[in-house]
């Protein structure tokens, strides 16, 4: 059995997509774990660019199966746009699978987001306002709606005319919103189901079924590590499970079955929204960061805050996760800088601190740290070989990794798929379908023709 986690040690927006991208030569089947359409991935091939928000990035690749899992929640309408948009690249959409337990966000979950929002007016949480946190909710209180009832219309209306009025009156009462119509979300509810049919499945049992035939499964989340709902800078998270063991509650694997954690981190520090951010830069370097790095949401296209690299969360992030390996990427963004600095403390009310607080108060008086490091000019972007990066960038990366504890063992020179170096060998993997192995399934089914992943592939 061969699962592979990929996830973001930051605050999200680490390149996760390239990671995924990288790697999928020996990949039969990507999962997407968590999170909703309030994340992206941006893939670039070539003069292509993709910018993915719910679909997983295996997508791009015709041996697999995207799935997207149970513990995701869906806005139908923007997977339907999604998948329209990749038909309409050339890109086919068919094998696309989403679990029938993964939760729906419907119109007033929208809705209620932005009222939500609107209403802290200064405070807010920085949401994108796409309702995620509100489907989520529902999820907790167990009054949601699951992707297997848009395929009953009759349950579904039994569930809405339950839900409905609660929602109805907290929108017109407390937000002085207009009110939702029950016949008109059942009708937008039931198409959506019926469109989405042949692609609505058993996500579970077709993970276990890959990794049961030897097939290699990579994990993917949306949202970083501080984002995450337990372990990040609460309340400035998002409302789901982003690290690594989130990728068994909502991908549907054991946490035996998964032999390799990769986490993905940028060689300096973003991040959307609201909350504490110690090595914020408001000045030429975090301008320099924002344009080279062109660091704006590829859901949102908000403007990312920017920093430098904070090694206090690092530590965090790889002990939760389990971390085996580390990509780094964006190495090529800091080119030009004279000086480059590094964060591996905090002082906060005079205390030095190498842990990160778990209280937002503290963490917004901490004071980063720094070490600092000498800068370098030269262009690395075509660089493919780590001996031949300038001494400078070496000695960074080497610094980063012994910060971390756990091999870099990929770094990434620009967003394009070549533009990476390989600093060591990673486990190979061998992509071997297998006689009876059907990449899906319909609705409730075990499997469906026509979607395999392909010949036998051996890639690092």
């Amino acid at each position: 059995m061969a699962a592979t986690v990929i996830v973001g040690l930051q605050w999200g927006d680490e390149g996760k997509g390239k990671t995924t991208d990288l790697l999928a030569e020996s990949v039969a089947v990507v999962v997407r774990y968590q999170g909703g359409d309030n994340a992206g991935h941006t893939i670039v091939i070539g003069d292509s660019v993709f910018k993915l928000h719910l679909v997983p990035s295996g997508v791009l690749y015709p041996h697999i199966t995207p799935v997207i899992g149970n513990g995701v929640v869906v806005n139908p309408q923007t997977l339907l746009d999604e998948m329209a948009m990749l038909e309409e690249r050339g890109v086919g959409t068919a094998n696309v699978r989403v679990s029938e337990a993964a939760h729906v966000i419907m119109p007033y979950h929208v809705a209620l987001d932005g009222a939500m929002e609107a209403r802290l007016a200064g405070e807010e949480i920085g949401t994108t306002r796409r309702g995620i946190g509100p489907a989520y909710a529902d999820r907790a209180w167990r009054i949601g709606v699951r992707m297997a009832d848009l395929l009953e219309p009759g349950a579904l209306r039994t569930r809405l005319e339950r839900i409905l009025p609660e929602k109805n009156a907290v929108l017109v009462q407390t937000h002085g919103l207009e009110p939702f119509e029950l016949d008109d979300l059942v009708a937008r509810a039931t198409d959506w189901g019926e469109r989405l049919r042949p692609h609505i499945v058993d996500t579970t049992a077709l993970v276990q079924d890959a990794l049961a035939r030897g097939l290699h499964v990579l994990l993917e989340g949306a949202q970083g590590t501080l984002l995450d709902l337990d372990h990040g800078t609460y309340p400035y998270v998002t409302s789901s499970n982003p690290i690594a063991g989130g990728a068994c509650t909502g991908g549907g694997v054991g946490p035996l079955q998964v032999d390799e954690v990769i986490g993905v981190m940028k060689a300096y520090a973003t991040r959307v929204g609201s909350g504490p951010f110690p090595t914020e830069l408001d000045d030429e370097t975090g301008r320099h960061l924002l344009e080279r790095g062109h660091e704006f949401g590829t859901t949102t296209g908000r403007r990312r805050r920017c920093g430098w690299f904070d090694a206090v969360p690092l530590r965090h992030a790889v002990a939760i996760n389990s971390v085996t390996s580390i990509m780094l990427n964006k190495l090529d963004i800091l080119s030009g800088l004279p000086e480059v600095r590094l964060c591996v403390a905090y002082r906060i009310d005079g205390r030095i601190v190498e842990r990160l607080p778990s209280s937002p108060d503290l963490l917004a008086r901490a004071e980063p740290v720094y070490e600092a490091f000498e800068g370098w000019d030269e262009d690395v972007s075509g660089i493919r070989r780590a001996e031949d990066l300038p001494a400078a960038a070496r000695r960074y990366v080497d610094v980063l990794e012994g910060l971390a504890g756990v091999p870099i063992s990929i770094v990434s020179v620009g967003a394009d798929r070549q533009a990476t170096i390989l600093r060591r060998e990673r486990p190979r993997r061998a992509t071997v379908a297998g006689p009876g192995w059907a990449g899906g399934g319909e609705a409730g089914g075990p499997g469906r023709a026509g979607s395999s992943p392909g010949a036998p592939v051996d890639a690092p």
